[in-house]
């Protein structure tokens, strides 16, 4: 039986150059960063370095880099850094109902802070408009937090407008780029954002760590105390290895971003054109934004089932997918994305995602289409 992983949406397979990269560190450095002998000047160089050439790649300078734990961290040191700095005060937060948990959780708790929290609506795509944005915006309006690329349907927002809206108004504006980095280009230094989060594990670096751009003359409040690493702005002994798989894989990310970005369209493009001549066009729906996507993720609804039902049809068939969905205790919730795009019952209760990246070829997108033919045929047969 062959194994197919199309969840590279969640998380990617270590390039092999990364894996290199990092297993040299552990096995040869050892020193802490902070340190001042020569162990610790042989890490510092080691971590600046990795620093330099990310901040190459992102068009952003050294020192506007933090180095945090993954994107999760990320989101949450820039909303609650910037939030610290009106302690007292309170204030008005705008992000949208799309965003990813580490975003909306950390609205959630400035909500029970003190701070109001405005939730932007989208369209049936999943985009937002700017003038909802525009009406949403207040006198004390100090933050605005909106994802580039959604990690369930791959729509993406219109940042440049958002940002532009957000410097006319004196607003922060933080962007969580996750899951776009390595398919959409990005220079910090061009694009109106304060903040910009990012994850080593969606480019085929490693698990567990990341980086938040932060623009100069921006103030950011720690949210981790005990040393002063980054520059006083996150506490904690730099993880070295992983911080040299980040950068390899950005510098290996930054150099075929054009090659992926055609190779994910095609990809995605015979995977439905297959699915559509094995299962037929009437019988699927593809969620997201027909023309701002992101093309490694393709999520598509299959009315006559279910999104458990065809999960587990397609793992006997050693097929990796996912739902936008939360499994807990038993039973499966319905994407908040989703239901924030106000689709129909039967699409909403349907919804799979497929994400593909390095290693997937065209033979397993037309192979994963005739498997679904074959499951959505057999359980049609059984009623």
């Amino acid at each position: 039986m062959k194994h197919l992983y199309l969840d590279h949406a969640a998380s990617t397979p270590v390039h092999p150059e990364v894996a290199k990269v990092m297993m040299e560190v552990m096995t040869g450095q050892y020193g802490n960063a902070s340190s001042v002998h020569a162990f610790g000047r042989a890490a510092k160089r080691t971590v600046s370095g990795a620093r330099d050439r990310i901040a190459a790649s992102l068009g952003c300078l050294p020192d506007e880099l933090v180095f945090t734990g993954g994107g999760t961290e990320s989101d949450n040191l820039a909303l609650f850094g910037i939030a610290a700095g009106r302690a007292g005060q309170g204030g008005h937060i705008i992000t949208t109902a799309v965003e990813h948990h580490a975003v909306l959780h950390a609205c959630e708790e400035l909500e029970c802070q003190g701070f109001r929290v405005t939730y932007l609506p989208v369209d049936s795509h999943g985009r937002i408009r700017i003038q909802d944005l525009e009406e949403a915006i207040t006198p004390d309006t100090f933050l605005i937090s909106v994802m580039y690329g959604n990690n369930e349907v791959g729509t993406l927002q219109p940042i440049e407008e958002i940002g532009t809206l957000a410097r006319e108004h004196g607003i922060v504006f933080h962007v969580d780029a996750v899951q776009v980095l390595g398919s959409v280009p990005i220079s910090c230094k061009e694009l109106p954002v304060d903040l910009m989060s990012f994850s080593s594990h969606k480019i085929n670096g490693p698990q567990g760590v990341g980086a938040l751009y932060v623009r100069k003359g921006v103030a950011l409040q720690p949210r981790a105390f005990g040393g002063l690493q980054e520059k006083k702005r996150r506490a904690g002994t730099e993880n070295m290895a992983g911080i040299a798989g980040f950068a390899k894989a950005m510098e290996i990310a930054a150099a075929s971003i054009e090659e992926r970005r055609a190779h994910d369209l095609e990809l995605r493009k015979v995977f439905l054109d297959r699915l559509e001549a094995c299962a037929g066009a009437a019988h699927f729906v593809v969620n997201g934004d027909p023309e701002h996507f992101l093309p490694h993720i393709v999520n598509i609804s299959f009315p006559e089932t279910d999104t458990e039902t065809l999960l587990m049809n397609l793992d006997m068939e050693g097929i990796a997918a996912a739902s936008g969905s939360a499994c807990t205790s038993g039973s499966l919730e319905i994407s908040h994305v989703l239901q924030a795009m106000k689709l129909s019952e039967d699409v909403l209760r349907s919804a799979v995602r497929f994400s593909f990246g390095l290693g997937n070829t065209t033979e397993e997108m037309e192979y994963t289409a005739d498997k679904i033919g074959t499951i959505l045929g057999r359980l049609r047969n059984r009623h």
